[in-house]
This record gives structure tokens, sequence and C-alpha cells, in this order.
């Protein structure tokens, strides 16, 4: 097992011309790293793939239960395993080589996927069967996404990690205009099983991608070997979160956001279905509307050099996410209900990559992978629960009232929040900091 040394003794990698120093310049200059750009275009295709599924697997469940509660319930068993074992892959992260762990967590991606295609293509699928292979995929995610988050920072110098962070939220949400809508209007042509078979080819392009990698241009820090059980570092992670009330705040907030702000998202389907009474095919451009304004959030975030307040930033688009679910809530025209989202989506995207580029650049490289290990933790880990409570609200009292408490109570959290940890308020941009 392996631990990284001091911050001070990083490797640098050289760019794609030689020359370190000539990646500042352009647009997007995370993207002049090739190992970068091989992962960045894998995850296009994956990730559309990874959608697809999700919206399908919620029309399907829908379906067979016509209930928000079983809903609500496959998120949760898709989210738990996050919560348990989350903690544990960012010591792995922070141990053992990431691109070799990211190539298998990407494979058992493929596998989980066809293993659900051949099961409803076969009809011997039941929400039981759902919920189980719900489980699988979360446990897989449970370790690829502190892997993955941390890896960002291996694939670019610390100057562009705001940059790659940025399109990497831009990938994923870019993903989220296409995958969902493609969804919408495959479900009615090829069943949600073809969605399923979709997804499981998808994994083929970011496998090959990470496989492509060259090891000497990754950005490592220098290793030793560690002395440290693993319980003892995963202590020390918490330890640093502890000390450092900025990184508190900024958990905080995450806390909130994953626990009382996603969660409403995923009564979507019941929205689509009994409320806007728009079909598969409207659910599938509700979901699309949430990515493309969070695709433009993401796009406006990598193109920014930067940001002198990111923490203010980062709260004040929790609250306006909030308050557009809530306006979302009382909706009843699908085009009105379709912009909210997409305010809504923007909103919260800009929230979380700042907090991700936020905790990775105050980070010691040493510790990364265990924070990002945290950060993954409490972003999906807390969803669990906040998935469980609103589909079982939205089951008693109805969707548009569950997402119009959820974002009520949302906004007061994150002024208590601040109230507890103003610093999260003060914090630098990540750049600025990097450059001390």
């Amino acid at each position: 097992m392996e631990s990284f040394e001091n911050d001070s003794k990083q490797s640098i990698a050289p760019s794609e011309n030689g020359n370190p120093g000539d990646d500042s310049k352009g647009v997007f200059p995370a993207l002049r790293h090739r190992n970068f750009r091989l992962f960045w275009g894998g995850q296009i295709i994956s990730l559309v793939g990874t959608h697809a599924q999700t919206v399908a697997l919620g029309w399907l469940s829908l379906k067979l239960t016509n209930s928000a509660f079983y809903l609500g319930l496959l998120n949760t068993m898709a989210t738990l395993p996050i919560l348990l074992f989350s903690l544990f892959a960012g010591i792995f992260a922070d141990r053992m080589n990431k691109r070799r762990l990211l190539l298998a967590t990407q494979c058992a991606f493929l596998v989980q996927a066809l293993v659900l295609a051949v099961l409803v293509s076969t009809g011997v699928a039941t929400i039981w069967t759902l919920l189980v292979l719900a489980a699988v995929q979360g446990l897989i995610q449970s370790f690829d996404s502190p892997i993955r988050q941390s890896f960002v920072s291996e694939m670019v110098p610390p100057r562009n990690v705001l940059g790659a962070v940025a399109l990497n939220s831009a990938v994923f949400n870019g993903a989220r205009i296409i995958g969902p809508a493609a969804a919408g209007f495959m479900i009615p042509v090829v069943g949600e099983a073809g969605c399923f078979y979709i997804n499981a080819v998808s994994f083929i392009a970011v496998i090959a991608g990470i496989a492509m990698m060259r090891e000497s241009e990754l950005f490592r820090p220098a290793r030793e070997k560690s002395e440290t059980t693993p319980l003892k570092e995963l202590i020390e992670g918490f330890k640093y979160v502890k000390s450092e009330r900025r990184i508190s705040g900024l958990l905080g907030v995450l806390i909130v956001t994953s626990l009382l702000g996603l969660p409403p998202m995923i009564l979507l389907p019941v929205f689509a279905k009994d409320v806007l009474h728009c079909g598969s095919r409207g659910m599938g451009i509700l979901f699309a509307g949430a990515g493309a304004g969070a695709f433009l959030a993401a796009f406006w975030i990598a193109v920014a050099k930067k940001m002198k307040r990111p923490g203010r930033t980062i709260v004040a688009m929790g609250v306006i996410f909030s308050i557009s679910i809530i306006l979302f809530s009382f909706s009843r025209s699908f085009y009105l209900s379709m912009l909210l989202i997409a305010f809504g989506g923007a909103a919260i995207t800009a929230s979380i990559a700042l907090t991700n580029s936020s905790l990775q650049m105050t980070t010691p490289a040493r510790l990364r992978g265990r924070i990002m290990g945290i950060y993954i933790f409490v972003f999906l880990g807390m969803m669990p629960f906040g998935s469980f409570i609103f589909g079982t609200a939205a089951h008693y009292i109805g969707a548009p009232h569950t997402v119009a408490i959820g974002g009520a109570a949302c906004i007061a959290t994150l002024l208590l929040v601040c109230a507890v940890f103003p610093g999260v308020l003060r914090i630098e941009a990540p750049g600025a900091e990097s450059e001390r």
C-alpha cells in the first residue's frame, strides 16, 4: 500500500507540447492535457447512457408499482451503499493507483447495466429485482465517485483543477440533456431494456479512454509506504475537516443540499405522470431541461478565470435553487415547469461544482482522496434519507406539497449553516489560494 508524501514533492508531468508552463492559455486549458482529454471524451459517451438508464429505471419502477414510495425507495437503495462505503473508498484513492481502480469500477458498471438489461428484456424483472440492482450500482458508485473526483487533480496541474472540475460538470450535465431526452423518446420504441443495453455499451468509451492514458503524464505526488492503518487514516481526514472550519462550512452546505434540495428531483416522474400529464416523453424533456440549465452553469464556471468569493456564490446558488423548486411545485404549465427546473438545475450545479473545486484546491494532496470520500459521503450519502423521506411524504401528501416544503426547509437550513460557519462566506477563490 502507498500514501502521498508532502505536497511540496509533487511531480510535474509535461504537457503534450513538452512545456508544462504553456497550458494556461486558451479558453479550456485543462483540455491541453492528453490524459484529461481521453477521460473527458469517454465520459461524454458513457454519461449519456448512464442518464438514459436512470430515467428509464425510474419510469419502469413507476409502471410496475404506480407508487411514489417505491420510486423513493429505489433511489434510497441506489445511494445507501455510498453512505456505508464511500469514506473507506477515499482511503483506497489515497493509497492505490486511481487509474487502475477506475478501470475496475467502470467495468463493474458495464456488467451491472448488462444484467439489468437482460433481466428486463426477458420479462423476469420485478420491483425487488430493480431494488437489488440499484443497490449494486450504488455499491460500485461508492468506490468510483471518490476515486474519480480526486483523480481530476492528477490529470491536470493545480492551476487547471477548477477548469477541469467545471468541464467534468459540464459534460455530466450535458449528458443530462441528451440522455433523459433520448430515454423519453426511446422508451415507447425499444422499451426500458433498450436504454439499459445502450448504457452497457456506452461504458466501452470511458474504459478505452482510461486504458489509453499515459502513467508518465499524470501529475502525481511522490509516494512512500504507509505505516498507519486505514482507520487511522480515515480519522486523520475527519480531524482535518474539524480543524478547518471553512471545510466544515462547505460540507454543511452540501449536507443541506443533498438532504433537502436534491431529493425532490427524484419526483419528476410523478410530476410528469400525475401533475403535468405529459407522459414519458415529457418526463425526459423535464430531466433534459434540468440538464440544460446545469450544463450552462458548468460551462460558465469552466470559462470563468477567477471568482473572488466562491463561498458566497455557493450559498446564493443554493438559495436560488430552493426558490426555483418551490415555484416549480406550484406550476401546472409544462413549459413554465421546464423553465423553472432548468433554472434550478443551473443554480445547484454552480453550487456543487464550486464546492468540489474549493475542497480540492484547499486540501493537501496526501488527504485529497479522503476528503473527496467525505465529500461523496456527504453529497450522495445523505440522499438515501432524503429520497426515502420525500418519497414517503409524496405518497401521503402529494409531490407538489412535498417539494414546496423541501425547498422552504432547504433555505432555512442554509441560512442556519451560514450563521454557524460564517467563514464559508469568506472563502477565497481556489486559484488565489493555490498561488500562495
